[in-house]
């Protein structure tokens, strides 16, 4: 959590951090702010509260974050520039000198986090580092020192994910409504103008209706049918038609308006009907969905569900990434992950999963074991967001049936 913040400087040896970019859709920013209308750098000395740098004219919005903040237009960038020759690399050389000196920071090593203009930035930072010999800036890979304070959220970070969770799932209902209301000629889905409806037209409908409960859907749905529901990730075709006994993977990862929270969800379904294929297999992932949950334990470590998963499947009698890491049917991916400003983040399941990697009290996590027969038009897979709250309970942050078969209303 934040308030592990400093803990964690120290046992990574960092002196302090620097965050640049924008206040929203930068997780980094997002998380120590709360996010705005805002672009500019916050710098935190370990031990010390953080200070927002921000433009005169985002002031106000800067403000709203509770932090202190700091007018970079005080520094006098026209002066700077001047001084500079001209060259505006070396004039924000010269001003992120001035900041990080006016936070303590002028030796030590700092971590750098955010979104920005790689290019830029790192032409920047050179430079400093440069013109402050005893200054280290560090970027970190894999599990850093963010991603393990974003690890654990309190309630609060849980509220908005459960926020989240409520406006998918009224989603989720709005699209099933949306479907079975169709009616059916030849087994596919068909429009009042007898035009068959299409994957692109349903995602068009879900991106407005998150829109409308304020939600942004930035890293898109998948929506896939058939053959494509037997990849994991194939986001689905915009083109294909909707058809009757199919399956379908849904799988929607929406975040708050402005690149807050996530929420992650996936449903399967069949219009119409399922065959007895498609039934056996669903049913397969149903079992092993519901026996992982049953045995979650406060602090265990999440990769142990990972290989309980593969177990389970492979006495189902299906190939899984345990048995065959290449395979590419059956069960081939990680039953889960954490979520958060992130719609992937610790704790990981599968293979970069490590041992501080448990659902200790605070873990946002899924739980998503899945089945895919590409060849076979199949795929199966169910989703649950799932927190430990701080008693060490395991809570389902949205409720949603499990129903494989949508029954169309036009009969």
């Amino acid at each position: 959590m934040k308030t592990d913040l400093d803990t964690l400087l120290q046992s990574y040896a960092f002196d302090g951090l620097l965050v640049v970019g924008a206040g929203d859709h930068n997780p980094a920013m997002m998380y120590l702010t709360g996010g705005g209308h805002f672009t500019g750098e916050l710098i935190k000395k370990r031990g010390e509260k953080p200070l927002l740098f921000c433009r005169m004219m985002e002031r106000d919005e800067a403000a709203k974050t509770g932090l202190p903040t700091k007018l970079i237009d005080d520094y006098k960038p026209v002066e700077l520039l001047k001084q500079a020759g001209g060259n505006v690399l070396k004039a924000s050389v010269r001003r992120y000198q001035m900041m990080l000196d006016e936070c303590g920071l002028s030796t030590g090593r700092v971590a750098v986090y955010g979104r920005t203009e790689l290019g830029s930035m790192f032409s920047v930072l050179s430079q400093v580092q440069a013109a402050m010999p005893g200054l280290i800036f560090e970027g970190e890979a894999g599990n850093t020192m963010l991603m393990e304070a974003q690890l654990t959220k309190d309630a609060s970070e849980a509220a908005h994910i459960r926020k989240m969770g409520q406006i998918t799932t009224a989603v989720v209902g709005q699209v099933a409504e949306f479907l079975t209301s169709h009616k059916v000629k030849g087994k596919v889905l068909v429009k009042p103008d007898g035009q068959p409806l299409t994957i692109g037209e349903v995602k068009n409908r879900i991106n407005l209706w998150l829109a409308e409960r304020g939600a942004e859907n930035p890293q898109g749905t998948i929506f896939a049918i058939g053959r494509d529901a037997g990849v994991p990730h194939s986001s689905g075709n915009p083109t294909d038609p909707l058809r009757l006994g199919k399956t379908i993977v849904f799988d929607i990862y929406p975040c708050e308006e402005g690149g807050g929270y996530f929420y992650d969800f996936t449903r399967t379904w069949c219009l119409g009907y399922a065959t007895d294929e498609a039934i056996k297999l669903y049913e397969d992932v149903l079992v092993v969905y519901n026996q992982i949950t049953s045995e979650l334990k406060v602090n265990a470590p999440y990769k142990t569900y990972q290989q309980r998963t593969c177990e389970l499947f492979e006495g189902l009698g299906h190939p899984t990434v345990k048995s065959n890491p290449e395979t590419q049917v059956g069960y081939i991916h990680s039953v889960g992950h954490g979520v958060g400003l992130n719609i992937h983040e610790r704790p990981w399941s599968g293979m970069s999963a490590g041992d501080a990697d448990r659902l200790v009290p605070g873990a946002v996590f899924t739980i998503e074991p899945g089945l895919y027969y590409p060849d076979r038009g199949l795929g199966v897979r169910l989703e649950n967001t799932v927190w430990v709250d701080p008693d060490g309970g395991f809570e389902i942050m949205a409720d949603y049936p499990m129903d494989l078969i949508l029954p169309m209303k036009s009969g």
